[in-house]
């Protein structure tokens, strides 16, 4: 089957950092494992990071990819929820072979069915980010989707253009919220407008200001979904007492966690969407439950794609741009390919 993959951690210009290849087929899926044929995928800065410059070779070469939508083919015989012939869509697990293959073995607790008002590029954009922004607001943080509960509260996104931002700010003003995201561009801060955001401000100048110029003082909760060092200071001033905080990406020194965040009690949430399958928890099966739950969100019209780039068919070419605009930073939304 054709794939793209790697056998040397290479420089995104160096052609032979993502190839085309012909690898074997998988076999029949066992257990959990359903087998899905790959019709879309989408590339996310985890993509980037597992592909980074490093000593050493790989073989057999190692395949990429979490995000992606296909349909099921065959399923293992423990597996109860879905059957051949099925469209679902996926995020992956960072310890298995990826997505950028024709056929991949994924287990069935971390699948949805497909939104079957969106075509695969489309579906293929949500799956990663739906679970990273699902799982930081409404289980690692004390937040309620449902009951909208949250109104006269203010949540802020910084990096709200992002893939995580763009679903982060529909799941919270669907919960209530009073949605401020950050953009540095125009386009930018129109797409967070599209996604649902009330207020957008520029996170290249100072933060307090334009949030009292929007008369908002503080904030109950911020997601800081860009550079988690270069927020830190800033967030413990605007958060309120007793506020949460939402990490996603990993400082590159420590932080202090003393005052102002021990004085206003302010609780700090990592979120990390492949811990679950990494370290195979007992309650895994929540993210088929997230995906479900968010397909019929988005059949129902309460939730929409994030997909914004399309860059062709899935190979080596187009996926080495896809990394290269990501590492350049400053993508909108989610970029997708699809077909072979």
């Amino acid at each position: 089957m054709n794939a793209v993959g790697l056998s040397r951690y290479l420089p995104i210009d160096d052609p032979d950092a993502l190839r085309d290849l012909v690898i074997p087929e998988p076999g029949a899926p066992q257990g959990r494992d359903l087998l899905v044929r790959v019709h879309a995928v989408s590339v996310n800065p985890v993509d980037t990071k597992q592909r980074a410059p490093r000593a050493g070779e790989v073989s057999p070469p190692r395949i990429l990819g979490f995000d992606a939508s296909g349909t099921v083919v065959a399923v293992g015989a423990q597996v109860t929820a879905f059957a051949p012939g099925d469209e679902v869509y996926y995020a992956g697990d960072v310890t298995r072979p990826g997505s950028n293959a024709q056929l991949q073995w994924v287990d069935e607790r971390i699948v949805g069915r497909k939104p079957t008002t969106l075509n695969f590029a489309e579906a293929a954009a949500l799956p990663l980010t739906v679970l990273t922004a699902w799982e930081l607001l409404f289980e690692r943080m004390p937040l309620h989707f449902d009951d909208r509960r949250h109104v006269g509260q203010t949540l802020l996104v910084i990096g709200g253009a992002g893939g995580v931002g763009s679903i982060a700010i529909q799941l919270a003003r669907h919960a209530g919220f009073t949605v401020v995201a950050t953009a540095s561009r125009e386009d930018s801060a129109e797409w967070c407008r599209r996604m649902g955001a009330d207020h957008v401000v520029d996170h290249r100048q100072p933060l307090p200001a334009q949030l009292q110029a929007l008369g908002i003082a503080q904030v109950e909760v911020a997601l800081n979904l860009a550079d988690t060092d270069h927020y830190w200071e800033v967030l413990g001033e605007l958060l309120a007492p007793q506020g949460h905080v939402g990490l996603v990406v990993e400082p590159r020194g420590p932080l202090r966690i003393g005052d102002p965040y021990k004085a206003k009690c302010i609780g700090i949430h990592w979120e990390f969407m492949f811990a679950r399958s990494r370290f195979q928890t007992a309650d895994m099966i929540e993210q088929h439950r997230i995906l479900s739950r968010v397909a019929s969100l988005v059949d129902a019209g309460e939730l929409r794609s994030t997909a914004h780039t399309s860059l062709g068919t899935i190979n080596a070419a187009h996926l080495r741009e896809a990394h290269r605009l990501l590492e350049g930073g400053g993508v909108t939304g989610k970029i997708v390919l699809s077909g072979w």
